[in-house]
């Protein structure tokens, strides 16, 4: 029997092939990369200051908006070219070298950015929430030659800078503030002048030789064990995320247009996306700044900036700037929708909600489907090390697999491999190893961990997963969150996702704690929606319907407070987990 989703597949597939195929819009070709031959997109710009100068013909339109600020294009394009001049004759800043950027999500951010990587000089983007010490690593492990930092930051930083500069010179350029600076450290409104744009190079931006393969940013992982490792992207590598970002949306569209045109199949089109986006999340992370800032700064759209995340201002700010797009993390969705406000608030722009980080929960697809207005779910599997996303998908693709994270993006090769490093069939587990132009360089001054995370160019995701015979990748855990309970392997993504189908429940944790007899057993922390009765005997009489015993939380802590995140909006379980032992 043929069923819809086989129909939809098929027209999946046929699209995919016409789009990559010679000739097609996201053509695929074989490219050396790192010493090995690759998939590669014909079309591909050799560099992102290419994607950078193409924007200028958005003119003046609004490119950022934060709090009541508004910078054109046009605006930005001169506050790039003149920081870009600054950073090049006053400070040498050359190609191959490096400018720390640790702020907030200010629109300084992105022109220090954009400024950075057109000169061909990496930027290196420091995790917002880091204290002094931490900043002082990153600072210390990158040697960049100048730091863009906002006030709250360089309050952190003052006790450790002459620690940091005894490696090499560092000069500062303070952001919104005004206290007392080092004698030698300038302020953003003195550092880029207008009149320093006229200094050299086409449309005031110096001249600069950009490799594909050279480093682009620095961005450092979260660091589970010990401290952070700066993995090295590379122009290509973001390039690549680019075109992967748009391979997704155009394969999406046109393929729900075939289905739609097909006899029997009936595909809602989705609604013309407002130019406008919403960023949630900070812009240290690829979530953000290279699967948000890169693809809205091509396509010309509006970035609409938020001081931190809150869903009440989300949503205030998704009905004054009439956002199409919002990319985040899943809580974020999850908040939106059960705000007070989202049934008050105009929301009618909105044509995409979603995002990555971590997996969409099959209640939540079904709620974003649902949801007033034909908003469309969509999210994407990356990494760090991947420069964005492995996998993507969306609308009734989506909806029609709401476990998956999507197909494998063109220009990756893959290979799930179980424990014994044999390579399974589709449908097994094994934790997904990916290739291909997106995977970074290596971790900086980390030949050891580069070398067991990157193999013959494949690089180890430490994520279970299945590919299921349509080839989309459903992400099971990650390997070092799963819970060996007496030899049973528990997947807490699973035992989360039939958690947050009981409407009392806001917020799930799920993760093994010790037990004497069994080695681990499954925990979880709870926060209940306002007015919430639910306890533990009625948690678990709502799970035996859909888990096995052994599976069910055996510990459940109902917390009062939201559950500890990160900068990126991701729970932290570790420091959860933790807190609450300590506290039996």
């Amino acid at each position: 029997m043929v069923t819809m989703s086989d129909q939809l597949m098929k027209y999946l597939t046929e699209t995919w092939d016409e789009l990559t195929s010679v000739g097609g819009l996201f053509e695929v070709q074989t490219a050396e990369v790192h010493g090995t031959a690759m998939r590669v997109f014909a079309a591909a710009p050799p560099d992102l200051r290419m994607v950078w100068q193409s924007s200028a013909a958005h003119g003046d339109a609004t490119y950022i908006v934060y709090e009541d600020e508004q910078l054109s294009y046009s605006e930005a394009h001169a506050q790039v070219s003149s920081l870009a001049a600054s950073l090049y004759h006053r400070h040498g800043v050359r190609a191959g070298d490096r400018v720390a950027i640790a702020m907030r999500n200010y629109p300084e951010w992105v022109i220090a950015y954009w400024a950075t990587v057109t000169l061909g000089a990496a930027a290196v983007g420091m995790n917002a929430w880091w204290t002094g010490p931490e900043m002082a690593f990153g600072l210390s492990d990158s040697r960049p030659k100048v730091l863009v930092v906002d006030d709250e930051r360089l309050q952190r930083l003052l006790p450790h800078l002459n620690s940091v500069r005894s490696g090499g010179s560092l000069h500062v350029i303070s952001v919104r503030s005004d206290r007392e600076l080092p004698s030698d450290a300038s302020r953003w409104a003195d550092t880029a002048k207008p009149s320093d744009s006229t200094e050299g190079g086409s449309g005031g931006l110096p001249t600069a030789e950009i490799a594909p393969d050279d480093d682009i940013c620095i961005f450092y992982t979260s660091g589970t064990t010990g401290a952070p490792k700066g993995a090295q992207l590379s122009h290509r590598g973001s390039v690549h995320n680019l075109m992967h970002l748009a391979f997704a949306n155009t394969l999406a569209t046109q393929a729900g247009q075939k289905a739609s045109a097909a006899s029997g199949i009936h595909v809602e089109a989705a609604k013309d996306a407002s130019p406008a986006v919403l960023v949630p999340t900070p812009l240290f992370h690829v979530t953000a700044n290279n699967c948000v800032l890169h693809p809205a700064t091509a396509a010309g759209a509006k970035i609409v900036l938020m001081y931190r995340w809150d869903p009440g201002r989300a949503l205030e700010l998704i009905e004054r700037e009439q956002v199409g797009t919002v990319t985040g993390v899943p809580t974020m969705s999850r908040e939106l929708l059960s705000h007070p406000d989202w049934e008050t608030r105009d929301t009618s722009t909105l044509a995409t909600l979603g995002g990555g980080g971590a997996p969409l929960q099959p209640d939540l697809v079904a709620k974003i489907d649902q949801a007033k207005g034909a908003v469309q779910p969509s999210t994407g599997y990356g990494l760090t090390e991947t420069h964005g996303i492995v996998t993507g998908v969306a609308s009734v693709f989506f909806t029609a697999k709401p476990t998956s994270a999507g197909p494998i993006m063109p220009t990756f090769e893959h290979k799930v491999v179980n424990e014994n490093g044999r390579v399974v069939a589709p449908g097994e587990l094994g934790v997904l190893w990916v290739r291909g132009p997106a995977v970074i360089k290596g971790y900086l001054n980390r030949p050891d961990e580069t070398a067991e995370a990157i193999q013959d160019g494949f690089f180890n995701t430490g994520d279970i997963c299945r590919v299921d015979e349509d080839g989309f990748v459903h992400i099971v855990d990650r390997a070092k969150d799963m819970v060996l309970r007496g030899g049973e392997n528990i997947y807490c993504t699973e035992v989360e996702s039939a958690i947050y189908t009981h409407p009392g429940v806001a917020e799930v944790a799920v993760f093994g704690i010790p037990d004497e007899r069994l080695g681990e057993k499954v925990a979880a922390a709870v926060l209940r929606v306002p007015g919430s009765d639910l306890d533990e005997a009625g948690l678990h009489a709502h799970l035996k319907t859909s888990l096995a015993r052994f599976k069910i939380p055996e510990t459940i802590w109902f917390v009062s407070e939201p559950l500890p995140k990160n900068a990126n909006g991701k729970i932290l379980k570790r420091e959860l987990r933790e807190r609450l032992l300590e506290g039996t």
